[in-house]
C-alpha cells in the first residue's frame, strides 16, 4: 500500500510533465520554441509539438493575411492643394524569427503601429510628388503600386511582407471644402452664362434670318400682287376701252349710273350743284325711266335754291 501511495503522485507528476511538454500549433498559426529567450525551434506546420517543460516556452504568431487601416493624414501634392488621405493595407508575417526579434516579443499590435508609420510615410512621399488631379482621379493604381513597393522594401526588416495597399479616401479638408464648392459653383455659373449667351446669340441670328426671310417673302408677294393687280386693271381698262369704242353713249350712260349709285348711296346724301351742272345732263333720262327720285330732286333744286345753285337729296 505504501508503494501504491508513492506511485500515484509519481504518475501524476510524470503525466503533468508529459502534458506540459506538449503544445498544439493551429493551422492559422506558426510557433517558436524559446529557451531563455533564444529560438530553439520553428514550428510552421499544424499539429503537436514538444518542448522541455519549465525550460522552454512557446510563442505563437499569426500565419494568416492581416489587415491594417492607416490613420487619416493630410498630404500636400505638387499644386499645394491639401488632401486628407487614408489607406487600407494587407500584410503577413513571412519570417517569424526576424519578426520575433524585431518586435522583441511584443507581437502583431506593435508591428501594426510600425507598419502604419511606414505606409503613411510612403503615402506622403509618393502623393507629394504628383498633382492633386492625379490623386483624385479614378486611375491611381500606379500610385498605390508605388506606395506598396516602397513600403514592402522597408517592412522587410520586420520580417513581414506588405501584400497590397489601397487608398480608401482622398478628400479635401473640411476648411477647404466650402471654398472649393464655391469655386466649382462659380465655374459652373460662368459656363452656364457662356452657354446662355451663345444660345441668345444663336436665337438672335435665327430671328434675324426669319425676319429677313419674312420681309423678302412679303415683298415678293406684294410685288406679285401688284403685278397681277396691274395686269387685271389693264385688262379691265382694255375691256372698258373696247366697250367705249363700240358704243360711246352707252358707256357714258353706265358711267353716269355708277356715279349716281355712289353719290346717292346713303339716305342722308346731299349734293349741291349749279342748275346747269353736268349732273343734270341725264335728268331727262331719269324722267324717261319714271324715276321719281330724280324728278323730286330736280324740282327741289329749281324751287328752293337761288338761281346760281341747286341741291338734291337722296330719296
Amino acid at each position: 500500500m505504501q508503494k501504491l501511495a508513492l506511485a500515484i503522485p509519481a504518475v501524476v507528476i510524470v503525466g503533468a510533465l508529459g502534458l506540459s511538454s506538449l503544445f498544439v500549433v493551429d493551422e492559422r498559426e506558426q510557433a517558436l520554441v524559446l529557451q531563455f529567450g533564444q529560438v530553439k525551434e520553428i514550428k510552421t506546420t499544424p499539429g503537436l509539438g514538444f518542448k522541455i517543460p519549465f525550460v522552454q516556452t512557446v510563442r505563437t504568431y499569426e500565419d494568416r493575411i492581416l489587415s491594417l487601416t492607416t490613420r487619416p493624414l493630410e498630404v500636400t501634392p505638387l499644386d499645394d492643394r491639401r488632401l486628407v488621405v487614408d489607406a487600407f493595407a494587407r500584410w503577413r508575417i513571412t519570417d517569424v524569427v526576424k519578426f520575433h526579434t524585431a518586435t522583441r516579443g511584443r507581437g502583431e499590435p506593435w508591428a501594426q503601429q510600425q507598419l502604419d508609420n511606414i505606409i503613411t510615410a510612403q503615402i506622403r512621399e509618393v502623393l507629394g510628388g504628383v498633382p492633386s488631379t492625379a490623386v483624385l482621379s479614378d486611375d491611381r493604381i500606379g500610385l498605390m503600386v508605388k506606395i506598396r513597393d516602397q513600403a514592402r522594401e522597408e517592412a522587410k526588416d520586420l520580417g513581414v511582407e506588405v501584400i497590397d495597399v489601397r487608398l480608401t479616401r482622398t478628400d479635401l479638408p473640411d476648411q477647404n471644402l466650402e471654398a472649393t464648392y464655391a469655386r466649382m459653383r462659380a465655374e459652373r455659373e460662368r459656363e452656364a452664362a457662356d452657354e446662355i449667351a451663345r444660345g441668345n446669340e444663336a436665337a438672335q441670328r435665327i430671328r434675324a434670318s426669319a425676319d429677313r426671310t419674312r420681309t423678302e417673302l412679303t415683298s415678293d408677294a406684294q410685288r406679285q400682287a401688284e403685278i397681277v393687280r396691274g395686269e387685271a386693271q389693264a385688262q379691265a381698262n382694255k375691256i372698258y376701252a373696247d366697250a367705249y369704242s363700240k358704243d360711246p353713249s352707252f358707256f357714258a350712260f353706265t358711267r353716269q349710273l355708277d356715279f349716281y349709285a355712289k353719290a346717292l348711296k346713303s339716305d342722308s346724301s346731299r349734293i349741291v350743284v349749279k342748275p346747269d351742272s353736268l349732273y343734270f345732263d341725264y335728268d331727262r333720262f331719269l324722267k324717261s325711266l319714271g324715276t321719281s327720285a330724280a324728278t323730286d330732286a330736280g324740282t327741289t333744286a329749281s324751287a328752293g335754291s337761288p338761281p346760281a345753285t341747286g341741291s338734291t337729296q337722296a330719296p
